[in-house]
């Protein structure tokens, strides 16, 4: 990579008081551990996506949220996201939508709204019950679907395709991290109701000093 800069986040803060999940102050941490675990900025291109393009940006947001903190904070703001959509599940495409499912999941029964958690498959299974989904859901239940990251949308709408395709009513879509190159516009061609937790803005305004 030559003498290419690549600028990442050292510090962060940690706010030790209960929060509260409609406090704008949990959302500020979690960006901050984004910034320090899960994202990585270079001014010239040298980070390959999946489609073969070359980006700016990395953002790999499973050490953030397979870390403790990380999964409380992202349990929290994501419930609050789909808590009022009156959803029976929330999942995605596995792995990264897993812990976040997970971590909804858990925040729902501690405010006593409990949201199953559910995850799909990249591969159906091909034995005993044929299906692309894990988890205690039917049918007909309305669901969200959760990702940890938009870049084209690609992985959503497959996740959202294949929910569909199961017999699920998906209402709503929770981006964790929205790239904006977009993915999020795509998406929403196929579920209009779409929350967004953090955007790269809001990455680039710590990893900037802003």
């Amino acid at each position: 990579m030559g003498d290419t800069k690549i600028v990442t986040h050292e510090s962060c803060r940690v706010i030790t008081e209960t929060p509260n999940p409609k406090e704008p102050y949990m959302k500020q941490e979690l960006i901050h551990i984004l910034c320090k675990k899960s994202f990585q900025f270079s001014e010239e291109p040298i980070f390959k996506l999946v489609s073969g393009q070359m980006s700016q940006f990395y953002v790999n947001c499973k050490p953030t949220t397979l870390s403790p903190r990380g999964m409380f904070l992202t349990g929290h703001l994501v419930y609050e996201a789909i808590r009022n959509a009156q959803v029976a599940g929330i999942g995605g495409l596995t792995f990264g939508a897993d812990p976040i499912a997970v971590a909804a999941a858990f925040v729902s029964e501690l405010q006593g709204n409990p949201i199953q958690a559910f995850s799909i498959r990249k591969t159906r299974k091909d034995h005993g019950m044929i299906r692309w989904i894990e988890g205690d859901i039917q049918p007909g239940d309305r669901v969200a679907i959760i990702d940890d990251v938009a870049t084209t949308g690609g992985s959503t709408i497959k996740a959202i395709e294949r929910a569909q395709s199961e017999g699920m009513n998906v209402v709503k879509v929770v981006i964790l991290v929205d790239r904006q190159e977009g993915g999020v516009e795509n998406i929403r061609k196929h579920v209009p109701d779409i929350s967004v937790i953090i955007t790269r803005d809001d990455l680039m305004r710590v990893i900037r000093g802003n």
